[in-house]
């Protein structure tokens, strides 16, 4: 009988772990069956070296690293080549006595200043690229970049382009595409939940300093080509600074984990010639003045209700569904209580304020006016036939 009982759990523990092994493999030829490439001023296949570098920086960071790996490799070397060397040449068995002595002082000063001088000769260059990392003044241009669950906002404060301001997320698209489950096969997507729906503009040679905070949890902001990683926490701010020494797109993403869609926070930089970025400012700048709504103006519910269905579809849908039911955590906005009340301030600032402990973040850095058209939509659509109008100037008020 025990026999018999061992013979069975063998088989049933042979089935689970060759089960296992048939979905491990399933999972890496599903990932496998899509095609990738390398991606300029991103992740390459089957990396294993540092970016390759576009700011000075960077090129002291990589020169910085290969010096430190020489170094480590010739004392590990040296090292345990010594004591292998002295275990195998003077070992017991070949008749070997080991030797009586209480100290050496030739011993004693190589051991503390052979060390010292190499700790010094690290030091030293390691030291002078900190320094040059951390010193940000003189920037030409800087930009504040916001992190949020989980998209990233950035607002020019000084330098050419002050005064743009945008939120930086997922590409729609690429989102969509996650959900169903990835590329399909034999699909060529190099910036596979890389590419973003607004990326950060940038002169080339010019100085841009960094500053990074969040509204809610830690992120992180780093771009491994510029040797660049800050972090951003609510209520501190911190700051970096790069100057790009090519034109090109240049990728990073959120590296501090922020919550259950941390992979879903990508960062591109965009950098561009002198002539094309004072020709995007002038564009992004007419775009901006256009979208500048008066928040006093009174607007039509079916107009309110058209723009919040774009303002939802940009920042919701990917967590409340197009379909408004929510998922798992995320709580439903059809027929959600909170939307169908009549007393507008709980949505207003369950928006404008996010909820904490739970995913909804703030959306602050939505324009009045997207959203009292968000919120209008919400309470207009799927089963949530209220009837009611948010106006911007309601949003206005709830800020002070």
């Amino acid at each position: 009988m025990n026999a018999s009982n061992t013979l069975s759990n063998m088989k049933r523990f042979g089935a689970r772990h060759a089960g296992a092994l048939l979905a491990f493999a399933a999972s890496w030829v599903g990932t496998a069956a899509y095609a990738v490439n390398d991606l300029p001023g991103g992740p390459s296949v089957l990396e294993l070296n540092l970016r390759p570098a576009a700011t000075k920086i960077a090129e002291e960071v990589i020169q910085l690293h290969w010096m430190l790996l020489i170094i480590s490799t010739v004392i590990f070397v040296m090292v345990f080549g010594v004591m292998f060397y002295s275990i195998w040449k003077h070992r017991k068995s070949v008749g070997h006595k080991a030797a009586n002595f209480h100290e050496s002082t030739a011993v004693e000063i190589a051991w503390t200043v052979v060390p010292f001088v190499i700790v010094i000769a690290m030091a030293l260059p390691a030291t002078k690229v900190i320094v040059a990392q951390k010193d940000t003044t003189n920037a030409d241009l800087t930009i504040k970049a916001t992190g949020m669950q989980w998209k990233w906002g950035y607002d020019y404060l000084r330098g050419e382009g002050e005064g743009i301001g945008f939120i930086s997320a997922l590409d729609p698209v690429q989102r969509a595409m996650s959900n169903n489950g990835g590329p399909k096969a034999g699909e060529v997507v190099d910036d596979y939940l890389l590419k973003v729906d607004h990326p950060l503009v940038v002169p080339v040679h010019k100085k841009v300093r960094i500053i990074t905070t969040a509204i809610d949890v830690i992120h992180s902001f780093s771009v491994p080509a510029f040797a660049i990683k800050q972090d951003a926490i609510p209520g501190f701010v911190r700051d970096t600074w790069f100057r790009a020494e090519k034109v090109g797109d240049f990728y990073g993403q959120c590296s501090e984990l922020c919550g259950k869609e941390h992979a879903y926070m990508p960062i591109h930089v965009k950098v561009l010639s002198a002539e094309d970025y004072t020709k995007w400012v002038g564009d992004e700048t007419r775009k901006q003045a256009a979208k500048a709504d008066d928040p006093a103006r009174v607007w039509t519910l079916d107009d309110l209700v058209q723009r919040g269905e774009k303002v939802y579809a940009a920042n919701c849908a990917a967590c409340h569904q197009a379909n408004g039911k929510g998922s798992g955590p995320i709580k439903p906005l059809d027929g959600s209580a909170i939307v169908l009340n009549a007393d507008h301030n709980k949505q207003i600032l369950t928006v404008l304020s996010g909820v904490a402990g739970t995913a909804m973040p703030s959306w602050k850095a939505l324009s009045d006016t997207d959203i009292a058209a968000v919120i209008s939509y919400t309470k207009n659509h799927w089963s949530n036939k209220t009837g009611q109008l948010v106006q911007p100037a309601e949003i206005l008020a709830a800020r002070k």
